[in-house]
């Protein structure tokens, strides 16, 4: 589909109106692998689990694998293999990670490049 177009300063030099493409956290294809794969669905598998999504920091630390999710409301709870100061198992709102503001307009980001299936070893090793 289309996405939306942002007139933001992107990066340093880049000129002010500077069109960037905007891809969402959350999209169809995502919910679909997130309402498949609840939370303890993949917990046997350790490193064998597939990433469902990969969202990172593009301006430094901050990795998500997100390997299950349940929704909770209008939100979702996001569990993975997830790295800011050290690689760890943990839990993140999707909400958190939409809100995060980062220097010159950017957020948080989708790797719109990890081959799939990936798991938690070609993701991270």
């Amino acid at each position: 589909g289309h996405l939306p177009r942002l007139g933001v300063l992107c990066c340093p030099g880049v000129p002010a109106g500077y069109n960037i493409d905007v891809v969402p956290l959350l999209t169809v294809e995502i919910i679909a692998k997130f309402e498949a794969h609840p939370f303890h669905s993949q917990e046997e598998k350790g490193f064998d689990a597939e990433v469902l999504v990969k969202y990172f920091n593009p301006m430094g630390a901050g990795t998500w694998l997100i390997t299950e999710a349940e929704r909770e409301g209008d939100d979702w709870r996001l569990f993975g293999y997830c790295h800011l100061f050290e690689w760890e198992w943990g839990y993140v709102m999707l909400s958190d990670l939409q809100e995060i503001r980062l220097p010159f307009g950017l957020t948080i980001e989708q790797d719109l490049y990890l081959p799939e299936p990936a798991t938690i070893k070609d993701a991270v090793y």
